[in-house]
């Protein structure tokens, strides 16, 4: 079968999305230090990781439930310093792998659709690929947002076959993540790519198709 269409996920495939938010919490963390937060830089941050497991690494209000926590109760001062150095750290540590655009770029010449299956809130899926100078690549971005459903559920990856108009096993997913992407792919009849650059959960159980040591490693795929 004649690959047409290759869909991504978008954080640590595309986008190194673990250091930057290695480095934006440290300098949040350093930040509310510096605006008055009574508390050791690594302690600061061991407990913001602490939280992110709990209410997940995309929540939107996570420095008000850390303050909350750590202090009982939130001091503006501190909190508007930690986002603010959260979000300078963010904008320019928002950076595509190496050879991504070289990748894209090749695979649009080849007549390739191209898609966005991601876990992020739809907004924060959508500004991550204009900050990375992305966007202009993909034909469309299915985000949770606009399934309401997390991968390896197959309602994403349904409504991505649905936008590209091809039999699944026209079309490659690459991930990082081996149950979401991998698992989630596999099931719906995709051939699957595994990002292992880029990989941070390891389950040595689920074999995808490929594995790409890097990027470029998907151009021997679909040549």
């Amino acid at each position: 079968m004649v690959i047409k269409a290759v869909l991504f996920d978008l954080d640590n495939t595309l986008i190194d999305f673990m250091e930057m938010k290695k480095l934006a919490t440290i300098a949040a963390a350093r930040a509310m230090i510096d605006a008055g937060l009574e508390m050791k830089e690594d302690e600061a941050v061991d407990k913001l990781y602490e939280m992110y497991k709990t209410f997940g690494i995309e929540d939107q209000e996570i420095f008000n439930k850390f303050l909350e926590k750590v202090q009982g109760k939130v001091k503006y001062r501190v909190l508007a310093s930690g986002i603010a150095a959260y979000r300078r750290v963010k904008s320019g540590q928002l950076i595509p792998y190496p050879h991504t655009r070289k990748i894209l770029i090749k695979l649009k010449e080849k007549g390739l659709k191209l898609g966005i299956v991601s876990d992020a809130p739809k907004l924060q899926a959508w500004l991550r690929l204009a900050e990375s100078n992305l966007l202009d690549f993909f034909d469309f971005v299915i985000a949770v947002g606009l399934t309401g459903m997390e991968k390896p559920h197959k309602m994403p990856f349904e409504k991505a076959v649905k936008n590209l108009k091809l039999k699944p096993d026209e079309i490659v997913f690459v991930g990082d993540n081996p149950q979401k992407d991998i698992l989630g792919a596999k099931k719906f009849g995709m051939k699957t790519a595994l990002a292992k650059y880029g990989q941070v959960i390891q389950d040595k159980n689920i074999k995808s198709d490929y594995v790409l040591e890097s990027l470029d490693d998907l151009m021997k795929i679909i040549n």
